[in-house]
């Protein structure tokens, strides 16, 4: 009977391609236990890869509507801030120019129409604040700043109610011409008439920001700041008591507007309240997502141990045989 036996070469290129598989095997096994994610997707899916696919696009899906919540978020919430800085100047400038009318002395020492003029450049100025380079109050044309300087609109106003004789007769005047789409909407506002596009922020939810600097809540605020600047101005020509008389009305006016100023940044209110929700219902379906994809590909930790810890003993019983096998010679065997 014959024997079959493997010769030197082949015996070494036998040894040495058994060494390069379990060499593998210890280095998947290794980056499967440190990372607790398989390495062989296939084998694991054995060749269907639809659901994994379906997991992964709507994790995708997810990780842009998270951007855009921020997004949403970052912008309500500037666009908040801003309205609460316009509503604080309007009452402070209410109440003082209720004090300043009360009499003479109210009007010469406390330079309401100064104040006035002053308050309204810090009006201005959050009005036309942005994000990122987008006007927050400008609608679409989010590149323009949707007001003019606090002297430029004095300067409208001041021709609007030119030749008015009684302070009611101002305040009036000014009024229609902020009203009128010729006046303030077509001399002083540079914004956007239309709203900016909805924020998607789920595939079945979004959300509209539609506040601009020319709604009317804030249109009533500037008609009453400007007519405040405007009281002591020469052209008018008022004496005292009328400029207390104008400041009076002016104060009023900012008081009164004050509830809808409230109105107008609760609708901003809402609007943050249901991009806090979407966000957190869009987190809990990202988590559950991953939850499920790191079911169909984790790898279990004691079966990997287990096969890690038989790999490295196969691998050096190898190398003990490898080591014996190239001692051996024919004088050792004599």
């Amino acid at each position: 009977m014959s024997a079959t036996s493997l010769g030197d070469l082949a015996q070494s290129f036998l040894f040495q391609r058994r060494s390069i598989s379990l060499r593998q095997d210890l280095n998947r096994l290794t980056d499967e236990l440190s990372s607790g994610k398989v390495s062989d997707i296939r084998e694991v899916m054995s060749g269907n890869h639809g659901y994994l696919t379906d997991l992964e696009r709507s994790l995708e899906v997810l990780e842009s509507y998270s951007v855009a919540n921020i997004e949403a978020a970052y912008t309500t919430d500037a666009m908040q801030v801003s309205l609460e800085r316009v509503q604080d100047s309007g009452g402070t400038l209410g109440l003082d120019l209720l004090l300043a009318s009360a009499g003479p002395l109210g009007v010469i020492s406390g330079n309401p129409s100064e104040n006035a003029a002053t308050q309204l450049e810090g009006v201005l100025s959050y009005l036309n604040d942005d994000v990122a380079g987008r006007s927050l109050f400008a609608g679409t044309a989010t590149d323009t700043a949707p007001l003019p300087d606090a002297e430029t609109l004095i300067a409208f106003v001041r021709t609007a109610v030119a030749g008015q004789t009684t302070p009611e007769d101002v305040v009036t005047a000014a009024e229609a011409w902020f009203a009128d789409p010729a006046g303030f909407d077509a001399l002083a506002y540079s914004g956007s008439t239309t709203a900016l596009a909805p924020f998607a922020l789920s595939d079945t939810e979004n959300v509209t920001l539609d506040i601009r600097a020319d709604d009317d809540a804030i249109k009533e605020l500037l008609t009453h700041i400007t007519v405040a600047a405007l009281a002591s101005d020469a052209t008018l020509g008022f004496e005292v008591d009328e400029q207390s008389e104008l400041f009076g009305l002016a104060g009023l006016g900012l008081q009164k507007n004050q509830d809808n100023l409230t109105s107008l940044r609760a609708s901003i209110g809402f609007v943050e309240e249901r991009i806090e929700m979407i966000s957190a219902r869009n987190g809990a379906e990202e988590t559950s997502i991953e939850i499920a994809r790191g079911g169909l590909l984790a790898a279990d930790p004691f079966e990997t141990a287990t096969e890690l810890e038989a790999v490295q003993f196969h691998l050096q019983s190898l190398y003990s045989v490898t080591v014996r096998s190239s001692q051996l010679s024919l004088v050792n065997f004599l």
